[in-house]
This record gives structure tokens, C-alpha cells and sequence, in this order.
């Protein structure tokens, strides 16, 4: 397999990063920087890309080591300042974010927010972003049967999850009819 151009990775992932930097919780407000130092590194590693056929998994840690040098940024910043310091682990979805998508897209974050970020990294690479197992476990460094594990724990924690926020809603609409 062939490595494409620059220019073709850029048209074809541009969507995959942005929507990955998003879900990794960079604030809308520097969003387009990061995607743009993303996409940097990207043009200046492409030649160490050995494997052309896990492209995917390839940009995606290049999209998880930006974004985390993106976080040790703003703790260094907030320390510097005198602010409180930022939690170590990624903040997947902000206040900002919430607000700015449908009620579906916010149901969807509050019930993903539930989960540990180790399971709803998987959830958000196999489920929404598509991302096979294989190309799952090369991206982020972890043994194959971790991914299938991590994945089938986040869905059925997921399931018991809406199935507690069904209960609750049932519940409130019962208490609210006359």
C-alpha cells in the first residue's frame, strides 16, 4: 500500500481530527490551533509512517499526544498564574460543548461522562469514530484483548446507565401528571 500526499491525509482525515481533538475536550476556542499543529506534525512525520495501512490508528496518536501536550500546557500556564491546576485526566466533554449541541448530543455526553475515561476512550474510537480493535490498540498502546474488553465493559456499563436515566425520567414524569 501506497503513503498518500500530505494534501490527500488532509482532505481525507480532516473530519477524523477535528472531530477526535473535539472529543478529547479541546475548547472550541482553540480547537482550530490544535487541529493545525496536528496537522503540522503530521506533514513533518509522514515520512517516518512505516505501516501505510494504519494510517488511522497513526494519526489518531499523533491527535492523542498533541492534546495531552496540549493539557500539560494549560496546567503549566494555570500553575504559573497561581490557579488551581487542572485534572490529569482529558476533560472529554466542556461546559461550552454541552451547550452547544442538541439534547440528544448532550443525553448522549452525560451518559458517556459516567464512564471511566479508559472505557469511554474505546467507546468514542470503536463506536462513533469507527476505529477497528487493531486499529484501536496501535493507536493508543494497549494489548488487542484490552480494547474488545474495555469496549463490551463500556457498552453494558453503558446500557445500565440509560436504563437508570429511562427509570429516572418515568419516574419524574409520573410525579408530574396530574
Amino acid at each position: 500500500m501506497r503513503t498518500p500526499g500530505f494534501a490527500e491525509i488532509y482532505q481525507s482525515y480532516f473530519g477524523f481530527v477535528w472531530s477526535i481533538t473535539r472529543y478529547l475536550g479541546v475548547e472550541q476556542a482553540e480547537l482550530d490551533d490544535i487541529v493545525q499543529d496536528i496537522f503540522i506534525t503530521i506533514h513533518g512525520r509522514l515520512s517516518t509512517l512505516e505501516r501505510p495501512e494504519s494510517l488511522r490508528s497513526w494519526i489518531y496518536s499523533i491527535c492523542r499526544r498533541t492534546v495531552s501536550a496540549y493539557y500539560r500546557t494549560k496546567r503549566r500556564k494555570l500553575i504559573n498564574t497561581g490557579t488551581a491546576c487542572m485534572e490529569a485526566e482529558l476533560d472529554w466533554a466542556t461546559p461550552q460543548y454541552i451547550t452547544e449541541q442538541s439534547e440528544q448530543v448532550q443525553l448522549m455526553w452525560s451518559l458517556l461522562e459516567k464512564l471511566d475515561v479508559r472505557k469511554r476512550e474505546i467507546f468514542v474510537l470503536v463506536e462513533l469514530e469507527e476505529m477497528t480493535a487493531p486499529e484501536v490498540a496501535a493507536a493508543i498502546g494497549i494489548p488487542l484483548n484490552t480494547v474488545y474488553s474495555r469496549a463490551r465493559a463500556a457498552r453494558q456499563e453503558l446500557e445500565e446507565i440509560l436504563q437508570r436515566h429511562q427509570a429516572r425520567i418515568q419516574v419524574q414524569g409520573c410525579a408530574n401528571s396530574p
